[in-house]
């Protein structure tokens, strides 16, 4: 794991070498190079100081490696670009060459000069000072060494969509260890919605379906569905997660998806059906949808007449008894006073009642509602016990898995990677006024669409008006619905082009009707996506460029009557047009998740200024994130497509085998540390470190540094009022030597 031709000793006798790099045009069409090299041989235990036009080079780090094995230096400076970009490579030239990889400094003339300064005379003055700057910190560098930690080689992966799902099953089909954690009731995510996928139009389900079937069987992969990270403490390699599994009221491990219990419920049926996009409904027990993934049903609790009145309405024909004229008369009365929520009237006239029949099943049934609605939970409970009855759903199961008594549980696992892939939402369409979305009837948005043509959606695969029976004769697609708006999002969703021309086809290919697309641009960059377009072009579909204004229904000619009136500049004619449809459909954008900020700060990741998760590089590094040990896949790092997400998920796969199986993890040694002798113990540091890397000691009463946990921010150094606490490579002595180094050669 080390280099056993490393000399970790400090040297006595600082010999520094000085190596300017050209970085093609980069830093020299701006900063004399040459002059910067002459100033350098003149500094201080300078004893090198050339130039090579790209320094990161393999020649360029080979003039490094040479001149510290010939003993001619034992500190090295590089001034060229980032440290971001190349500190590694010269480290590791550094450590090849013989001496610790900590001995090496860089001094950033791109970015910090180059860059940013207007006039070459003034660039190469401040390439000087910062290049003298680095001369004096490196001779105060020590030999630091890295340190390694064992990797537990299970992973978790968070949501469970098409990119959750392929990462899960490339990483358990590799003989790990995967938790998959998908909090709604089944995995599937929004490609379980659609119908056909472009642009290829291959039927989502049949892609997707064995999949979902494949994670739910595999003997690697622990699905916990209808569950939440609940908390993540513990640094790479090592994280100790909980995860809070909600109640289901249905034992997952023993329904058989049977479906009777949905059967037997006697809930109200006018519940709007989410996976439906609220076009059709679903009883209080139901199961997501047909190929939900595991077959389990769920009971939601606030239309269950177990939560919402206490428990189902039991059968009283045969087991009534009988009442007296009189208390019949109190019963009716106790009846009428429920209903206009006279609650203390009820109660009063069921307890006279009971007093003569303590068993009536009626009365102690609206006895035990009147109590739950005054919230009086526990007596209410108590006396539904005397009522003869079982929740349908309970006598209906025939594994007595409905469990109307479950209570949320929290399991605790040890990862050693974490995959984050909690994707998107849509974009809502009603903050669109102007296109009247809820206002009128007919105007739907894509995902409503994606269920309309599905044949398991709300209608079979038929194309309807909302009345649920009309075909709609015309269609305006309205592209860029919540993307490429200054009032909404600026960025570009990737994908509405694309399935806005699917849903184009299709439309056409159900009902015939006449298709007008409307947008801004038409984006089309993927493989086979332009072959796609130019295919739609020829379907008699009519493409309008311009952004629609609005849709309304005010009528301006016969032609308009009954119809929803797209208005829209046609920038191709250099004209606003008038284009009577039937129906509307919203082409809507991708946003983050509504709880992507909570879900940041509990796995400690960063989001862009748009709420997308943030990788550490959008080139170098597109799944990595600045904390070590946790990835990002699919459209929860930004909006894309079903090809890029599923390789993206590949990818965070990847990255999370190549932690787990070298079997430990190499820290920097950039990390803070305490002066035992300096620390009051304040604790200061401890409430300030965004890492919670510093506890306190309970013996010593002084801060301690966990260096697993500790990422090298500073902001105990940085904070901590009587110098106790210090970082290795930013000691006051490393830093007060480079600003001394600054100013003297200004």
């Amino acid at each position: 794991m080390k280099d056993q031709h490393v000399h970790h000793f400090e040297h006595t006798d600082v010999k520094v070498g000085v190596y300017v790099c050209h970085c093609g045009i980069n830093i020299a069409s701006k900063v004399n190079v040459h002059e910067v090299v002459e100033f350098a041989k003149n500094l201080p235990n300078v004893t090198v100081a050339t130039e090579y036009k790209f320094m990161c080079s393999d020649a360029g780090q080979d003039i490094i490696v040479q001149d510290i094995r010939s003993g001619k230096v034992n500190r090295v400076i590089v001034a060229s670009c980032s440290p971001l970009m190349h500190e590694i490579t010269f480290r590791n030239a550094t450590q090849h060459g013989g001496i610790n990889p900590y001995f090496f400094q860089m001094a950033n003339i791109r970015e910090h000069v180059s860059w940013v300064t207007a006039e070459k005379e003034d660039a190469t003055v401040k390439a000087k000072a910062l290049v003298a700057a680095a001369v004096h910190r490196v001779s105060k560098h020590t030999s630091l060494e890295k340190k390694y930690f064992p990797v537990n080689p299970n992973v978790l992966v968070v949501g469970g969509g098409i990119a959750g799902i392929q990462a899960a099953l490339t990483i358990a089909n590799a003989g790990k260890k995967v938790y998959l954690v998908e909090r709604e009731p089944t995995i599937g995510g929004h490609m379980a919605k659609f119908d056909k996928t472009f642009p290829t139009l291959d039927c989502a389900a049949c892609i997707l379906t064995p999949k979902m079937s494949q994670v739910r069987s595999h003997p690697n992969i622990t699905l916990w569905t209808y569950a939440e990270v609940e908390n993540v403490s513990g640094y790479v390699g090592n994280f100790t997660v909980q995860v809070k599994h909600k109640k289901r009221y249905i034992n997952a491990d023993t329904c058989i998806g049977c479906k009777a219990c949905v059967d037997a419920c006697i809930g109200p049926e006018n519940i709007p059906d989410e996976f439906n996009e609220g076009l059709s409904y679903r009883k209080p027990v139901y199961m997501p949808f047909p190929q939900a993934t595991p077959s389990v049903v769920i009971i939601d609790e606030n239309s269950c007449y177990h939560f919402t009145k206490g428990g189902c309405p039991p059968d009283f024909s045969s087991k009534n008894g009988h009442l007296s004229p009189q208390l019949q008369s109190l019963l009716r009365r106790a009846n009428e006073c429920f209903e206009l929520r006279d609650f203390q009237e009820t109660l009063k006239l069921t307890k006279e009642i009971l007093k003569s029949s303590p068993e009536h099943q009626e009365t102690l049934f609206l006895h035990a509602q009147t109590l739950y609605q005054l919230g009086m939970i526990n007596e209410a409970t108590e006396v539904m016990r005397n009522v003869m009855v079982k929740e349908r759903c309970v006598a209906a199961c025939p594994k007595g898995s409905v469990d109307l008594y479950q209570t949320e549980a929290i399991s605790e696992i040890q990862v050693g990677a974490i995959i984050i892939a909690t994707g998107f939402k849509t974009f809502q369409g009603e903050r669109t006024t102007q296109y009247g979305y809820k206002r009128y009837p007919n105007v739907f948005t894509s995902l409503e669409i994606e269920r309309l043509v599905n044949a398991s959606g709300p209608t079979g695969g038929e194309i309807v008006l909302r009345d649920g029976k009309t075909k709609p004769k015309s269609v305006a697609i309205l592209h860029c619905v919540g993307s490429r708006d200054l009032h909404s999002n600026r960025y570009c969703s990737r994908v509405c082009c694309m399935y806005s021309l699917k849903l184009a086809h299709l439309i056409k290919e159900r009902t015939g009707a006449e298709v007008y697309n409307f947008y801004i641009d038409m984006r089309t960059p993927g493989k086979g996506y332009e072959e796609f377009y130019e295919k739609l072009c020829h379907e008699n579909v009519h493409f309008i460029r311009g952004r629609a204004a609005e849709v309304t229904d005010w009528v301006l000619s016969k032609a308009e009557l009954g119809k929803l009136v797209v208005r829209a500049e046609d920038t191709l004619l250099g004209m606003v047009r008038r284009v009577p449809v039937d129906m509307v459909v919203l082409s809507v954008g991708l946003e983050p998740q509504t709880d992507a900020e909570e879900v940041r700060r509990k796995f400690n990741i960063s989001c862009s200024k748009e709420g997308w998760f943030l990788e550490r590089h959008p080139k170098l590094a597109p799944v990595n994130t600045f904390t070590d040990g946790i990835f990002l896949a699919g459209a929860c790092q930004g909006p894309k497509d079903i090809p890029d997400t599923v390789a993206q998920a590949g990818a965070a796969a990847a990255e999370a085998l190549a932690l787990i199986d070298i079997g430990y993890v190499e820290m920097e040694p950039n990390t803070a540390f305490i002066t035992e002798e300096n620390c009051s113990g304040c604790r200061i540091c401890v409430a300030l470190c965004p890492y919670t890397a510093i506890t306190t000691d309970p013996v010593k009463l002084i801060s301690v540094v966990n260096p697993a946990l500790c990422k090298g921010c500073g902001t105990c150094v940085a904070a901590c009022p009587s110098g106790a606490a210090q970082q290795n490579l930013f000691t006051d002595e490393q830093i007060f030597e480079e600003i001394e180094g600054v100013l003297e050669y200004v």
